[in-house]
């Protein structure tokens, strides 16, 4: 790889690899541009934009992945994973990218996988590639992602002026039965 993709090398890992692909390896996700933030609103505020990192489509419908600098910590893998709906939801999706990672692996993850013989061969490679560089295991959480990180995500939204975002969150919040702790 010629140019740096991202400030994170677990991020820089997998474009690598997914340079390689001829086909997806999980259903509906793709690497895009790495903090290019068009796919948001534009009314969003500065301090929304600061905070908010976009790299991954999640789904061939405009679903898009983001991490949220949720605080200053220098290593930004492990900042949680946001799920930014193409219908409006809007929830956090992983602990961090290593979680995300293990959720592309996961057979169920985003509906059924295509049966073509080129995507399973490249699912294969995915899944060969997550453990060769990360292990056969995901890491275990106390919690849920939500649970870990959903209220304060709400208030850090309704603090930036995003409050129908905000409410989406906290609906989410809701439907998880996620209780302020």
């Amino acid at each position: 790889m010629s140019e740096t993709y991202s400030p994170i090398p677990e991020l820089n890992l997998l474009k690598e690899f997914d340079d390689q692909c001829m086909d997806l390896y999980s259903p509906g996700f793709e690497l895009r541009e790495y903090n290019n933030d068009s796919s948001w609103s534009d009314s969003a505020s500065p301090a929304f934009h600061d905070r908010v990192i976009p790299f991954a489509q999640a789904t061939s419908s405009g679903s898009f992945y983001a991490l949220w600098r949720c605080d200053d910590r220098v290593d930004l893998a492990t900042l949680p994973v946001i799920l930014f709906g193409d219908e409006g939801d809007l929830c956090v999706s992983a602990h961090n990218l290593l979680d995300l990672f293990h959720d592309l692996a996961d057979e169920d993850f985003e509906g059924p996988a295509p049966i073509r013989e080129e995507y399973l061969t490249t699912r294969r490679a995915y899944l060969a590639w997550l453990e060769r560089n990360f292990g056969p295991t995901r890491p275990e959480h106390e919690r849920s992602p939500m649970e870990e990180y959903g209220r304060r995500f709400a208030d850090w939204l309704l603090s930036v002026g995003s409050e129908d975002a905000a409410d989406v969150v906290i609906e989410n919040l809701e439907c998880f039965e996620v209780t302020r702790a």
